[in-house]
């Protein structure tokens, strides 16, 4: 299906909006969101585009990989760094703000690297659909002067997944992805154990067939967010009892899944 005249309107404003910028150092995850960003910035600036991805215990091993990956295959200036939110004590006590304590350590990052290489700007792929969720990370991104060209030329989630098939970009369809911190209840302290043990929770899940998925963990007990189209699957008896078995070999005591399925964001409802 080809775009609509309104989301063509907005590809062609993202475009001039990275032309006036002339130069970007785009923050790249390997998402939806900046993996589209990067592919408009190189067909649109070519060569004066420096990508850069932030490796870290709260991302997964195969999204630095992916990210690598697409990169190479865009023929893009690429560079993976070490970024230090494990050594922010505020960051670790895990406070509701703890994606703004984040954002500005990677951010304040990236914006010393494009200083370095003389680049004016710095983009990340926050998209239109974020401004209405609860996001404390793009305060920072305000203080520290991050453009956000998807979310300026009003880019929807589903306008990018679109214009992603049609650029023949493998993220298209990839499932919605959160940095792993986000599993942990707010005031529960982020540890490397508890990232792990996540980390691994989903990739169990992930090789079972269950692609969009969330392990939230509430120390003994592993809450597993599944989409609903998926739930009479997680459910069949040889399925629970793999699950439950492999959990618990990761440390958990209890595997439940809850009710309400996949949702973005479902331990900021505990903030109202």
């Amino acid at each position: 299906m080809s775009e609509t005249p309104e989301t063509q309107q907005k590809l062609d404003h993202l475009k001039q909006i990275l032309k006036e910028m002339n130069s970007v150092l785009v923050a790249y995850s390997g998402g939806v969101d900046s993996a589209f960003l990067l592919k408009v910035a190189v067909d649109t600036l070519e060569d004066r585009v420096f990508a850069v991805t932030a490796e870290s215990q709260i991302h997964p091993d195969f999204e630095i990989e992916g990210a690598r990956e697409l990169a190479k295959d865009l023929s893009v200036k690429h560079k993976v760094v070490t970024s230090t939110e494990m050594e922010d004590e505020v960051f670790l006590q895990n406070p509701p703000d703890r994606c703004y304590h984040c954002k500005k350590h990677v951010f304040s990052e990236l914006k010393a690297l494009a200083d370095q290489n003389g680049i004016p700007w710095v983009v990340d792929g926050t998209n239109a659909d974020d401004v209405g969720d609860y996001r404390p990370g793009l305060q920072a991104l305000a203080e520290l002067d991050i453009r956000s060209p998807l979310k300026e030329a009003e880019l929807t989630k589903a306008e990018i997944r679109q214009l992603s098939k049609q650029l023949e970009l493998p993220t298209w369809d990839r499932p919605a992805m959160a940095c792993l911190a986000s599993r942990i209840p707010y005031g529960t302290r982020i540890t490397s154990e508890a990232l792990e043990r996540v980390a691994k929770a989903e990739r169990l899940l992930r090789r079972l067939g269950f692609q969009q998925v969330r392990v939230r963990d509430h120390g003994d007990v592993a809450r597993i967010e599944v989409t609903p189209d998926q739930k009479d699957a997680f459910l069949d008896k040889e399925m629970t009892d793999l699950l439950v078995l492999k959990l618990k070999t990761l440390g958990y005591k209890y595997v439940a899944l809850d009710l309400e399925g996949y949702r973005m964001g479902s331990l900021n409802e505990a903030l109202s």
